[in-house]
């Protein structure tokens, strides 16, 4: 498996601070290894929300909110627009205090984009 790659403190929002990260996959077991490799930072651990998407060309997308509703789905959006399969995206987010509303959407979005941005050369 590809070394997950992080991008930690890309922006934020009200106080809300965001990450991403992502690595190429090609099954759910190799998802979950992903997700607990992160996870190991305590950074990442203690976040209020871990969303990630994924479309594997066996089984599909898979998505998990994290208590971000909706979350994985903009993921999945994003990665199929870009037709890029068997690729994990997590969007990390730790709550600043303030509702963002409907922007949390914009958000996820911009951390998808700046992952696909950095690892452009990965396609």
């Amino acid at each position: 498996m590809t070394a997950l790659r992080i991008y930690d403190g890309i922006f934020s929002d009200r106080g809300s601070k965001y990450a991403v990260a992502g690595a190429p996959v090609r099954s759910k077991a190799e998802i979950d290894a992903c997700l607990k490799e992160l996870k190991r930072h305590k950074k990442f651990a203690k976040a209020t929300h871990n969303s990630w998407g994924c479309t594997l060309s066996e089984q599909g997308p898979i998505k998990h909110d994290d208590g971000e509703t909706g979350a994985g789905m903009v993921i999945i959006r994003m990665l199929e627009r870009e037709a890029l399969q068997d690729h994990l995206i997590i969007v990390t987010r730790w709550f600043g205090g303030t509702k963002i509303g409907g922007d949390r959407f914009r958000r996820i979005q911009d951390a998808v984009r700046h992952y696909l941005d950095e690892t452009e050369t990965l396609r």
